[in-house]
């Protein structure tokens, strides 16, 4: 069986990632600005296509429930969530509007938004990093190495070293994690 390999390839991107002072570096500046935002009241918006946008509705979940203790809840969503407008919007404008049009609506200046494309060409997401500069909002990208058209979109990109769409995902999983863990530890003192 090929287990130990899968593990092993898995493992080996997040070596690369732990490797890498500048995506380190990136990193910490993106959860800063995720800190900043928060302390200002502001809103982080995710958006992504597939199991980016299951792991982009998983990372929202952690901010605005809990990650690891209670506190006060963070405003932050995943854009994909309401369906009806989903199916309404991609039927009447198409599914490359499905997300721009959705920070015309909630964006604000300083809010940030957070896309998750392992090809980083997902032209939903593109749009939508588009409209949220035009509209002074932040953009964080999580793509794979190269960044694709989000890269030219993005006030911050965190490039996962990999071209293997499953070894994206679970080191997006991972960068998110971390930056929600010192979030919460930055903005919330644990209550024994």
């Amino acid at each position: 069986m090929d287990i130990k390999r899968i593990i092993q390839e898995s493992i080996s991107v997040k070596q690369k990632v732990l490797n890498n002072n500048n995506l380190l570096l990136e990193i910490e500046n993106v959860t800063q600005v995720i800190i900043n935002v928060f302390h200002n009241h502001g809103k982080v918006f995710f958006c992504g296509n597939g199991g980016s946008a299951a792991d982009a509705q998983h990372l929202a979940a952690e901010f605005s429930g809990r990650f690891y203790f209670d506190r006060d809840p963070l405003f932050s969503e995943a854009l994909h969530v309401n369906t009806s407008y989903l199916t309404a919007v991609a039927n009447d404008y198409g599914f490359e509007h499905i997300y721009s049009r959705l920070i015309q609506a909630k964006g604000q200046h300083g809010d940030v938004l957070i896309g998750l494309s392992t090809s980083g060409n997902s032209q939903n997401i593109v749009n939508a990093f588009e409209q949220a500069q035009k509209q002074g909002l932040i953009t964080i990208a999580l793509t794979g190495e190269y960044g694709g058209k989000m890269k030219e979109f993005s006030d911050y990109l965190l490039p996962i070293p990999s071209s293997d769409t499953p070894r994206i995902q679970e080191t997006h999983i991972m960068i998110g994690h971390i930056i929600c863990e010192l979030v919460e530890k930055s903005l919330f003192t644990r209550k024994i």
